[in-house]
């Protein structure tokens, strides 16, 4: 019984492979005739997605029965086809005439369509969101294959999930705001095969404008974190509308404040003051390093500059002869140390550290641990600019903590600087 049922099975499996064959070439064939007699692909998509959701319904129900239409695997398990009820779906191809099957238990109940639905993109969605999410249009193909045994070929797919592609660049195209009072920029390191899998950083800038509203306003992936590749990024920004930018702020990587100024010459540089006292803590014995920090901390919580200054000099003059290599770290970045000073003090605590982007690319690590590694730039870029279009929407219904109560200070330093 056993090998008769393999068989059964073994003969099935090959008339589907022939059916999806068919199927493809006949999609193909019609598509060709559509582009060249200048009609629509619309209806030529509409008539095969109605087949194959039609398709997967009775694949649905042969699965909870758990045999073919007419086999003798049927016989006597007390349950059995039973026709089937016709629903109308829209879709954006066009109206769908769907035929769902029954049993005659009136058990099964079909998956692929929301109950009492009048419309739905449910398939579609499926791949447009796979396809968001960094899988290639083979690996939604083989995926899609494996669950409802119907193939639907990557250049299928590709059609389907081009709105993403499309938004992947509007993103990198948008008009910009003419103004931002501070931009922050740092780097996350994800995981992309090219020949092969190395960790590679992604390069953002997040913006505020005047009134606090948060924006990502580009990103990029690049093989190594350097200045250059920032001030490629700004230079970016500038012919998409930027003209005023009050201050940068980034970690210590060398370089960026003479990239700062060379596309934006008014523009302030902040160095972040949590990365310098990770690179402190580098140089401070374990037994030192909580007194170290603490005492560093009256530095960048002084109320004003000069305040700060004075701190700083005493920090130097209690732990300097203990650690040489404390004066040099800081007499490196001295030009930006006290940037945030020149602001507002409800934002100070906003824009001294680079807290507020890294908590964005915490994100953006979260989310993409479900998918190991990318196997391409493109698979990344999707990923990253779906991740960072819900970030923005999300940031656009509240203004960060300060400035709206600064707002009239902030506009008042970009007339200064004009």
């Amino acid at each position: 019984m056993e090998k008769g049922t393999n068989f059964l099975y073994s003969v099935k499996y090959q008339q589907n492979t022939q059916k999806r064959a068919s199927h493809m070439s006949n999609l193909n064939t019609e598509l060709m005739t559509a582009l060249l007699k200048n009609e629509s692909i619309d209806e030529v998509f509409r008539s095969h997605l109605e087949a194959a959701m039609n398709d997967l319904l009775k694949i649905e129900l042969t699965q909870f029965l758990g045999y073919e239409k007419s086999s003798i695997l049927g016989y006597n398990t007390g349950n059995s086809r039973n026709g089937f009820y016709e629903r109308d779906l829209d879709t954006s191809y066009g109206r769908l005439h769907i035929k769902v099957p029954r049993d005659r238990n009136g058990h099964f109940e079909q998956q692929l369509i929301p109950d009492y639905a009048r419309r739905t993109d449910e398939l579609e969605t499926t791949i447009i969101t796979l396809y968001k999410k960094g899988i290639t249009t083979r690996e939604i193909s083989d995926l899609i294959e494996k669950i409802y045994g119907h193939h639907y070929s990557p250049a299928t797919m590709f059609n389907i999930s081009k709105a993403v592609a499309d938004q992947v660049e509007n993103f990198h195209k948008r008009q910009l705001s003419e103004r931002y009072a501070v931009i922050f920029m740092d780097a996350t390191y994800l995981n992309v095969r090219r020949d092969s899998v190395a960790k590679e950083p992604l390069h953002m800038l997040l913006g505020i404008t005047p009134d606090g509203t948060r924006e990502v306003l580009d990103y990029a992936l690049y093989p190594t974190e350097t200045a250059a590749n920032y001030e490629e990024m700004m230079e970016s920004i500038k012919k998409r509308g930027v003209k005023q930018v009050l201050l940068f702020a980034s970690d210590g990587l060398a370089g960026m404040r003479d990239a700062v100024k060379r596309q934006f010459p008014e523009a302030e540089h902040q160095q972040c003051w949590v990365h310098l006292s990770r690179t402190v803590a580098r140089y401070i014995r374990n037994k030192d390093r909580k007194e170290v920090l603490g005492d560093l901390k009256s530095v960048y919580r002084a109320s004003y500059e000069d305040e700060a200054g004075k701190a700083l000099a005493e920090f130097l003059s209690k732990y300097g002869k203990r650690y040489p290599k404390l004066a040099g770290i800081f007499e490196r970045v001295k030009e930006s140390l006290y940037s945030f000073y020149k602001f507002p003090e409800v934002i100070r605590k906003s824009i001294y550290t680079t807290n507020m982007i890294e908590r964005s690319n915490k994100g953006l690590k979260h989310k993409s641990k479900v998918k190991e590694q990318f196997p391409n730039e493109d698979a990344l870029e999707r990923f990253v600019c779906c991740y960072y279009c819900d970030l923005n929407r999300s940031y656009s219904e509240r203004t960060q903590r300060g400035f709206c109560q600064a707002s009239a200070e902030i506009l008042q330093l970009f007339e200064d600087r004009l």
